[in-house]
């Protein structure tokens, strides 16, 4: 309080004065916003299952049987793997964690999170390695400048849309757990609908860095990563690049990890 205040008596200015609950506050905001701002790549990530793992999928083999599967329809496999994994996390994955680590719940929000973010690096790995694989085919059937689909099953997509499906369990309801626990008392409901705000700047972190690429990889008119017809592009250097953004997002997250304070139990 300065002392034209005390002289005054006059303190109803929030921006001159606030109390030290607001000062407290203010400061667990800060010490939580590296942690969120670690989300958006993640859902940028996370982004890429509605977008170009469909346009990868259209271009692979969709018949089984006399049924052809649409590649949309590929992303109930996310929820296929989320319906699979949390019972198994509960009750086999927390009880054999809790052992090691001495907490109820096996592993920490933060813990939580981080595997998250690993696994969903693996995703990225798994969709670039199936990518190679159907470029060759490609090259070695001589389809490169048709637009027709190679003979790889698209079942081959499993592995990538569940270890994403996986990255959910960890990461999204580790961030849930994580703004409650960790928000301000007063705060909690805003703080709870930072994950969601996470994930729609992680949509505009896609956007933005799809339309980065296909800027940067066809000036002087060449073909680029991610043509119309990707059967002349390299969808997997794009699949790379993201795997190592999520790398170098997960060593960003660990450092942040590392050095949060949490705030104390109320």
């Amino acid at each position: 309080m300065s002392e034209a205040e005390i002289k005054s008596g006059d303190f109803s200015d929030p921006w001159k004065l606030c109390t030290m609950t607001q000062v407290e506050e203010l400061k667990i905001l800060i010490r939580m916003f590296p942690i969120w701002a670690t989300g958006i790549v993640f859902s940028a990530v996370h982004a890429q299952m509605s977008t170009i793992f469909v346009e990868q999928g259209m271009l692979m083999d969709k018949a089984i049987g006399s049924f052809n599967i649409p590649p949309a329809s590929m992303t109930t496999i996310d929820v296929i793997s989320v319906i699979f994994w949390v019972p198994i996390y509960d009750r086999i994955v927390v009880p054999i964690a809790r052992k090691f680590t001495g907490r109820e719940r096996g592993f920490s929000e933060l813990q939580r999170m981080g595997i998250g973010l690993f696994i969903s690096m693996l995703s990225m790995t798994a969709a670039a390695l199936l990518e190679i694989k159907r470029l060759q085919l490609v090259k070695e059937l001589g389809l490169v400048g048709d637009a027709v689909a190679v003979p790889l099953s698209i079942l081959w997509q499993i592995p990538q849309y569940m270890l994403i499906g996986t990255a959910e369990i960890f990461t999204y309801i580790g961030q849930l757990e994580f703004f409650y626990e960790q928000s301000p008392d007063a705060m909690r409901s805003l703080c709870s609908a930072l994950s969601l705000l996470a994930a729609s700047l992680g949509n505009f972190l896609s956007s933005f860095i799809l339309s980065m690429v296909t800027y940067l990889t066809t000036t002087g008119g060449k073909t680029g990563w991610i043509p119309d017809n990707l059967n002349t592009g390299h969808v997997d250097y794009l699949f790379w690049l993201l795997a190592g953004l999520s790398f170098f997002n997960l060593l960003i997250y660990t450092v942040c990890a590392k050095r949060y304070k949490e705030k104390k139990a109320s």
